[in-house]
């Protein structure tokens, strides 16, 4: 491949790097403690005392990470209506869609040696597993990194493959 079409490949990926918004979620998200916090929210964790019974997190690190997803605007606090003293953090719209983020990583996990679980993720009406989770085309063709192409989404111009 010659030079200046990797310059401009790598030019390209730069101008496209500035405006990806993985960054900003990985900063929010991507830190070991807040994701698994999230965990705990998308399985029904809510009170200060669950979080650190269920994940054995220290105090401190607990309040700084559910501040950071409560102004994140993962997690919103309202006082416990049962107990004026406790406070009760549940998921925003914005947290709630973080479950498929979780569920594909949890799915890689066992996929790849990580850990297998007994228990898993099922629908509610027909109690079957969930699928694994894939990327699909427009038309719900399942799509490997191969068949995938970076593109301008007014113009639909291609700027380069995913993957050469």
């Amino acid at each position: 491949m010659p030079a200046d079409t990797v310059t401009s490949g790598i030019d390209a990926f730069k101008r496209a790097a500035l405006s990806c918004p993985l960054p900003a979620a990985v900063e929010l998200i991507g830190e070991k403690w807040a994701f698994l916090i999230l965990r705990g929210a998308l399985n029904g964790l809510q009170h200060f005392e669950e979080f650190q019974a269920g994940l054995g997190i220290a105090r401190n690190i607990l309040s700084d990470r559910l501040s950071k997803l409560v102004a994140g605007g993962i997690l919103e606090r309202s006082p416990d209506p049962d107990d004026g003293r406790r406070v009760i953090y549940s998921l925003t719209a914005k947290g709630e869609d973080l479950l498929p983020v979780v569920l594909a990583l949890r799915q890689w996990g066992e996929k790849w040696g990580y850990g297998s679980m007994r228990v898993v993720l099922a629908d509610l009406r027909d109690r079957k597993p969930v699928r694994n989770l894939s990327v699909l085309s427009h038309d719900g063709r399942e799509l490997a990194l191969s068949d995938l192409t970076w593109i301008e989404r007014e113009s639909s111009e291609e700027l380069r493959p995913a993957a050469e």
